[in-house]
C-alpha cells in the first residue's frame, strides 16, 4: 500500500516570493551592458591601440626631452607649466576624441546589427525589457567610454611621466623639475569634470544615433547625417531669401558646431582675472564653471531632446523586425 506523502505543493505565494529574487539574482542590466561589451570589442581595443602608438611616438620623442627642459627654464612660469603639460593633454585629447568616434559608431550598429544578423529574435526571448536593452546601448558612450578613458588616460599619462623620469635621470638632468612643473593632479580633477560634461552635452548625438540604428533598415551613417546636412544644404540655399525678407537664418551649421565643441565654453572660463586667456593644453581648477555650465539652455534642451530619442529608440526596438 501506498503511503501517502506529506509535502505540500508549493504555494503561489511562495513561487510569487521567489520570482522577484530570481529576477534581482540575474541583474538584467548588469548582464546587458556585459553582452555589450563581450559583442564589441572595438570599445576598449580602439582606445588602447590609440593609447599605444601615442605612448610609442612619445617615446621616441624623449630623446629631445633633456635639451626642451633647459629650454624651458627660460621661460616665465606660467608659459614652462603650459609647455611641459603639452604633451600629456594631447595625449588626454586624442582619447577622448576617439571615445566620442567609438561611441558614435558603437551606436550606429548597436540596434542595427540585432536586427541584421537576427539575433533580436533570441535577445527578445530573454525576460529582459527593450527599456532595460536600450539603456544598457546608451550606457555605453555615456557612462563605460568616459569611465575608461579616464583610467586609460590616466594610466597612460603616468607611464609617461615614469618614461620621462628614467630619461632625464639618465641625461644628468633632475627629474625634479619636470615634477614641480607638471601640474598632473589638476590635470587630472579636470578631466574628470570635462569627461562627465561632455557626456551630458553629448548625450542628444548619442540618442540620436540609437534611434536612426533602430529605425533604418541600411545606411545608418547615411541616414544619421542626411537630415542635418539637408537643413544646412537649405539654408545656405535660401539664405540670401531670409535677408531679403529681414529675417535671419536658422543658423544650423553653428548649431552643430556648438553641439559637438559647445561644451568647453559651457563649462569652462576662459578668461583669468588678470584679463589673459587660458590656454587649452592647461585649465585651472579655478577656471571651472559648473554654475554656468548648469544653468546653460544648452544642456537642458539638449537633454529634453536625449530623452525624447531614447523613448522613441526603444519604441522602436519594440516594434521592429528583423531585416
Amino acid at each position: 500500500m501506498n503511503t501517502p506523502s506529506n509535502a505540500v505543493p508549493e504555494s503561489s505565494f511562495d513561487s510569487q516570493a521567489i520570482a522577484p529574487a530570481a529576477v534581482a539574482e540575474t541583474r538584467p542590466m548588469y548582464w546587458s551592458v556585459r553582452r555589450e561589451l563581450w559583442e564589441n570589442r572595438s570599445i576598449y581595443v580602439a582606445p588602447l591601440a590609440v593609447a599605444g602608438v601615442y605612448l610609442l611616438g612619445y617615446w621616441i620623442s624623449l630623446i629631445g626631452l633633456p635639451h626642451s627642459m633647459r629650454e624651458y627654464a627660460a621661460l616665465d612660469p606660467a608659459h614652462r607649466q603650459v609647455m611641459v603639460a603639452m604633451p600629456y593633454a594631447h595625449a588626454a585629447m586624442l582619447l577622448v576624441a576617439t571615445a566620442f568616434l567609438v561611441g558614435v559608431f558603437y551606436c550606429l550598429d548597436a540596434l542595427h546589427g540585432e536586427r541584421r544578423d537576427r539575433s533580436i529574435l533570441f535577445w527578445k526571448s530573454l525576460p529582459v525589457s527593450d527599456l532595460t536593452t536600450v539603456l544598457s546601448k546608451a550606457m555605453i558612450p555615456l557612462v563605460v567610454l568616459p569611465v575608461f578613458t579616464l583610467v586609460l588616460i590616466v594610466v597612460l599619462q603616468l607611464i609617461m611621466l615614469a618614461l620621462s623620469t628614467m630619461v632625464l635621470a639618465m641625461s644628468g638632468v633632475s627629474p625634479s623639475i619636470l615634477w614641480a612643473q607638471l601640474p598632473l593632479f589638476q590635470m587630472e580633477l579636470v578631466l574628470v569634470y570635462s569627461l562627465i560634461v561632455i557626456a551630458l552635452w553629448h548625450a542628444p548625438v548619442y540618442a540620436w544615433l540609437l534611434l536612426v540604428s533602430g529605425w533604418a533598415r541600411r545606411a545608418t551613417f547615411l541616414w544619421a547625417v542626411l537630415p542635418p546636412l539637408l537643413i544646412s544644404v537649405f539654408e545656405s540655399i535660401a539664405f540670401n531669401v531670409f535677408e531679403k525678407m529681414g529675417l535671419h537664418s536658422l543658423y544650423s551649421n553653428s548649431l552643430l558646431k556648438d553641439r559637438l565643441f559647445g561644451w568647453a565654453p559651457a563649462a569652462f572660463d576662459y578668461t583669468m582675472p588678470d584679463g589673459s586667456q587660458v590656454d587649452m593644453h592647461f585649465v585651472p581648477l579655478t577656471q571651472i564653471a559648473v554654475g554656468k555650465f548648469l544653468s546653460s539652455p544648452g544642456l537642458w534642451v539638449g537633454l529634453a531632446f536625449a530623452a525624447g530619442f531614447f523613448a522613441l529608440a526603444v519604441r522602436m526596438r519594440r516594434d521592429r523586425e528583423p531585416i
